[in-house]
């Protein structure tokens, strides 16, 4: 058999896993499941996308057409255009990605990624991750696309968790704000985290507690990079149709992570609007309840790559504490309700979700309460 776009459909194994057993209550009926690729079935009317976008169009329009908005509805206004105005090419360049994804062979993402369950394997998603020069919004929808095309869940959060903040760009922004020293072991310690969760993960689906990508492929022995490019010549001849196509399939394969931007967009703007800044700015330092409290804010503040490294850099000039920078940058990728929301979609499994921030927000914790520990250090 094949699936809409041609590629093989494997079928539904009928043994139960530990997993399925312990989360059958939480999975997704069968009845209720997304339209297919091609844009098949009946679509419900998705209230998360629709309301967020009505929220954050009035919040960005109404103090153009209010004569003396109050001082917090001006805040929020200008938040939502400022994210906005952050992340529209990231938004725009994953719309782009998950386009040419959604034509690129399976075979050619397992090859380029290497063997699910492996080092090589996990080591190849990370060093992408950490690569790819986008913001945690574009790296989200990419993300999500190599998951449809074969990518392993333990691939998949460790590209996640290397990426949004990992860029070149913006690894050269940090740099400058905290120095390269610091900025090189922020990196260093990341990708070793993003390596071991993403191994986990590999290990706790090896031994059936979590469950596998369905879209898995096995790569043939004749797989060959060059059969693979030619197959993908047909969708991408410079024509206005294939034009109109790619636009509709890569905004039709968002859709599910641009309703989650968008809340988290509003969201953010809420907490700027009603939350005084002086109660943001003096109660993280170097302590435990310093650090319980960035990693609160970090998992509530939806801020893009492009705010995240002056934030951080920030708490390590006031406040001393670069454990505490290191959680605001780790963190805010590892209990990101965007990024959380969107694995829960595209794997249809809370677990799969849920699983990202379980194995690794313990590991930043460990390590910022190191981190934190070393300018007392420094100073004896």
């Amino acid at each position: 058999m094949s699936d809409c776009c041609g590629g093989p459909v494997r079928p539904e194994k009928s043994t139960p896993t530990k997993f399925d057993l312990l989360s059958a209550d939480f999975s997704r009926p069968p009845k209720q499941q997304e339209p297919d690729c091609c844009g098949g079935g009946k679509r419900s009317f998705d209230a998360v996308l629709w309301i967020s976008l009505l929220l954050f169009f009035c919040g960005a329009v109404s103090p153009f057409l209010l004569k003396q908005p109050p001082v917090w509805l001006q805040t929020f206004s200008s938040t939502c255009r400022h994210l906005a105005g952050q992340a529209w090419w990231a938004v725009l360049f994953g719309i782009v990605i998950m386009a040419i994804l959604a034509h690129t062979p399976k075979e050619m993402v397992a090859a380029l990624l290497g063997k699910p369950g492996t080092w090589r394997g996990i080591l190849r998603a990370t060093a992408a991750g950490v690569l790819l020069d986008l913001c945690n919004h574009g790296i989200l929808m990419v993300g999500m696309g190599l998951y449809k095309r074969g990518a392993s869940l333990g691939q998949t959060i460790a590209f996640l968790i290397a990426s949004p903040w990992n860029s070149l760009s913006l690894t050269l922004l940090l740099a400058a704000l905290i120095g390269w020293k610091w900025m090189l072991a922020f990196v260093g310690l990341s990708a070793c985290i993003g390596i071991a969760t993403g191994y986990a993960v590999e290990w706790l689906t090896r031994i059936g507690w979590l469950p596998p990508n369905a879209h898995s492929v096995n790569l043939p022995e004749d797989f060959s990079y060059r059969k693979s490019l030619r197959s993908m010549k047909p969708a991408f001849r410079p024509t206005w149709a294939n034009g109109l196509a790619l636009l509709k399939r890569g905004l039709a394969d968002s859709r599910m992570v641009l309703r989650w931007i968008l809340l988290g967009f509003v969201l953010t703007a809420a907490v700027r609007a009603f939350l005084p800044p002086e109660w943001l700015h003096h109660h993280f330092g170097p302590t435990l309840w310093g650090l319980a409290l960035t990693l609160l804010t970090t998992t509530v503040l939806e801020v893009c790559s492009e705010g995240s490294s002056p934030l951080a850099a920030e708490l390590m000039r006031a406040a001393q504490a670069p454990g505490n920078a290191f959680t605001f940058l780790m963190a805010g990728a590892a209990t990101d309700y965007t990024e959380i929301m969107s694995l829960r979609t595209t794997t249809g499994r809370w677990i799969c979700a849920l699983i990202l921030p379980l194995i690794s927000v313990p590991q930043v914790i460990a390590v910022s309460m190191v981190l934190n520990q070393v300018p007392r250090y420094v100073a004896g």
